[in-house]
């Protein structure tokens, strides 16, 4: 009974932390990942109100498992495949690079042996998936491409361990090499990822589809619980992080019809573990190795998170990457990972380093975490890059619908909304990154592209729509779309928005099916609404207001008959000040 009583005033008091902390580090910008580390600390090794960290840390590592699981639900196969160059070229040049030179850093501090200096430096090489992923959640930065490379370079990390835990089985005092052993390993590796992709292929869809027919939402939950912890294990056991299944299995069911409601079914155990992650990170603080070594951690901390920036940035840059998002990279991973933790902890168990020198890394992997949020502010101030930011085009599922609108400013926003009020599908396309992250959370079919290259319009599904809706802001943009589009789809119905008068003479010109200009049915309302504001009766208003329009259009008529300039003489020779259709009030009351 004592011991049940404990474990609830312990979750009370992490429960508690947590709702304190996170509104109030979010409040003052410094984000949700810090609030919970620093009330890990206040509630650990501060008041040692909760000891035992580690314990809940192994627990609270799910939270980490459930985040790359829902990461896999939104990676299509496809999409990962775009991402390999990313993986595999950039991720492995950061991590033999960083290792290196930290490695040499280590070597030549005179604190280790090149075995313990080796296993050191490739251990601070990697980076915290949790800590990175987190925060580019938390500032929507996920699906930009700079949070898409940053992500790729943390899933080879992740891939990276399964190689430095042999490696440093090999630079154990006294180790014996074992090729069988070897080849069995690989084997099972091997094996076990061929049998998660196996199933997942043939066996996870049709579990939930019969799942699904039952009604059973409950078991629903489990069975998607079930299905991340079970490829986590099988991972686990194959030699990788149980991170990496998780990872797997999301990709595999990113193309089910189930995927929405296993995220929705996921996502608060994520969020309950993954904050309870980062207040075990706190808990397990150990001030007095701080304080010890405090002089050796001030100078290692930001030696080793300058010499990680500076290498990402570079390589980033390399990569492609314009300035702001190679060091928005370079900062977010520029500390130490939880499998730093893993692969210290390993070595130190082979005898490569000692128990004490293990505290003190895992002090300074801690620290480098704590300042991540800190770190990834930086960039805002350090450079300002004004080019428009970039997402992947990727148009798959794009096809087939009714509307083809290119263009999601405001304008777009509410014709949009009105087609799929009235029951029409509506893909959309746009060259906003804010606008597309905006949109898709609503439901919107949008996707990035460029509305003015023909290979996009058709991979985006242009040939097959009913009306092509072009809702850009600029002029002449709109001018080029129609071009294009009359050149290659001369049988295409467009609706346009035009800029103003001259504009709408112009589309007319061009033989657009139907085109308004953005501001005249706003200002006939405006207009008209003022007119009942002054007293004058709604009917009445509202004749005034189509007599207003009927004039504009038979003017633009003429206008685009007669050519602009004979229609601007016609306009000249109007009355400003047209006849009212209906007398004010006072006025015919006398």
């Amino acid at each position: 009974m004592s011991s049940s009583h404990a474990l609830y005033s312990e979750a009370l008091v992490l429960l508690g932390g947590a709702v304190v902390a996170a509104p109030l580090f979010k409040r003052l910008g410094l984000g949700t990942v810090l609030g919970y580390m620093a009330a890990g600390i206040v509630i650990g090794p501060v008041s040692r109100l909760i000891s035992g960290g580690e314990q809940i840390l192994s627990v609270a590592e799910l939270g980490v498992v459930l985040l790359l699981f829902l990461i896999g639900l939104e990676l299509r196969p496809a999409h990962l495949w775009r991402m390999r160059k990313d993986i595999f070229a950039l991720g492995s040049s950061q991590v033999l690079l960083s290792g290196t030179v930290l490695s040499l850093m280590a070597y030549y501090s005179g604190l280790l042996g090149w075995q313990g200096a080796v296993v050191a430096g490739f251990g601070l090489a990697l980076s915290s998936t949790a800590f990175a992923m987190q925060i580019l959640e938390d500032r929507n930065d996920l699906n930009t491409a700079y949070g898409q490379r940053a992500f790729a370079i943390l899933l080879f990390q992740d891939l990276a361990i399964v190689p430095l835990l042999a490696m440093a089985a090999f630079l154990a005092p006294g180790h014996e090499t074992s090729t069988s052993f070897s080849w069995q390993g690989f084997g099972l590796s091997v094996g076990a990822v061929a049998g998660l992709l196996l199933i997942g292929r043939y066996l996870l869809n049709p579990l939930f589809l019969v799942i699904g027919r039952t009604g059973a939402r409950e078991a629903m939950i489990a069975a998607a619980l079930f299905v991340v912890l079970g490829a986590a294990t099988l991972m686990e056991v194959a030699g990788f992080s149980m991170a990496m299944g998780a990872f797997l299995a999301g990709v595999m069911l990113a193309e089910s019809s189930y995927r929405h409601e296993l995220e929705a079914d996921i996502e608060p155990f994520r969020g309950i573990l993954l904050g309870l992650f980062f207040m075990a990170v706190g808990l397990s603080f150990r001030i007095n190795v701080v304080l010890e070594n405090w002089l050796l951690i001030l100078l290692a901390v930001p030696v080793i998170m300058i010499a990680k920036s500076a290498i990402l940035y570079g390589l980033c840059r390399l990569a492609g990457s314009s300035k702001a998002d190679s060091l928005g990279q370079a900062f977010l991973l520029s500390q130490g990972g939880e499998f730093g933790f893993v692969l210290f902890t390993t070595a130190a168990a082979a005898g490569i380093f000692d128990s004490s020198t293990t505290s003190l890394l895992i002090a300074i992997v801690t620290v480098t975490m704590a300042l991540t949020p800190l770190a990834s502010i930086l960039p805002r101030y350090l450079v300002r890059d004004d080019a428009p930011e970039e997402l992947d085009e990727d148009f798959q599922g794009a096809q087939g619908a009714e509307v083809f609108m290119i263009g999601f400013s405001r304008f777009g926003q509410i014709v949009a909304q009105i087609l799929l009020s009235g029951g029409r599908s509506v893909t959309v396309i746009d060259q906003s990154a804010d606008r597309i992250r905006q949109a898709s959370r609503f439901g919107f079919r949008i996707y990035f592209g460029d509305g003015t290259r023909k290979d996009v319009l058709e991979a985006a599904g242009i040939a097959k729509a009913k009306i092509i809706a072009i809702c850009t802001n600029k002029r002449e943009v709109t001018d080029d779309i129609v071009e294009l589009i009359q050149s290659e789809y001369p049988e295409a119905r467009i609706y346009a928005r035009s800029y103003d008068r001259v504009h709408t003479l112009s589309l007319r010109r061009q033989g657009v099916e139907y085109e308004v200009r953005e501001t005249i049915e706003s200002a006939l309302l405006f207009g008209r609404k003022t007119l009942e504001g002054l007293g004058m009766d709604e009917i009445d208003a509202m004749a005034i207001a189509d007599d207003v329009r009927k004039r504009d259009e038979a003017r633009l008529q003429l206008q685009a008959v007669d050519g602009l300039a004979a229609g601007r003489e016609l306009i000249l020779s109007q009355p400003m000040q047209p006849e009212p259709l209906v007398k004010p009030r006072k006025e015919a009351a006398e």
